[in-house]
């Protein structure tokens, strides 16, 4: 896994299975044997990463400051995202579908963000009238934002600062977004 995802990351959707399988000092066949094609490869680095991202979201459920631990979560899978992006925009092109095949560990994803996500709010450190649906949506859309403007790090930092001012709870009554 760790020598396609390097493979994967530095040549993109051209990389060749021979390449990935010396990489890996393995034999080509061996390589096909338990994965038949290179899209089937690619989604099993997608879901072995979302897997480890799954394993980290769980033991954070439990951190003694939940509030701290949800925000430092999103700041690093939105730098994770943006610094992919590139590889998962060129195998879109090449008709890979990064998504397809890892639906079990995606619900096992949001099951856990949204565990962390509730123990956040109850401590207050995140507002309660967000559901983790909007807040993975949201999620999704930073990490688009943070491709498109090719944000350098303090550029990001302040885009990121903006997020999480609005995730935290008001201080103050806000306007509504339909009563501009």
């Amino acid at each position: 896994m760790r020598a396609a995802d390097e493979a994967f990351a530095s040549g993109g959707p051209t990389v060749s299975m021979d390449e990935i399988a010396g990489a890996a000092g393995v034999g080509v066949g061996t390589l096909y044997r338990h994965f038949p094609t290179k899209e089937a490869l690619f989604v099993a680095v997608v879901s072995h990463h979302l897997s480890l991202l799954c394993d980290e979201v769980e033991t954070l459920r439990d951190a003694s400051d939940p509030g701290a631990a949800f925000y430092d979560l999103l700041d690093r899978m939105v730098q994770e995202a943006t610094d992919k992006r590139d590889l998962i925009d060129a195998l879109s092109r090449a008709g890979i579908d990064p998504s397809d095949g890892v639906g079990e560990v995606k619900e096992r994803l949001h099951a856990a963000v949204g565990a962390l996500f509730a123990r956040a709010k109850q401590t207050g450190a995140v507002r309660d009238d967000l559901g983790v649906d909007e807040l993975l949506s949201l999620l999704m859309g930073t990490c688009t934002a943070m491709c498109q403007v090719d944000a350098d790090q303090a550029a990001r930092a302040r885009m990121m600062a903006v997020i999480f001012d609005g995730l935290r709870p008001p201080t103050a009554p806000r306007h509504s977004a339909s009563r501009r």
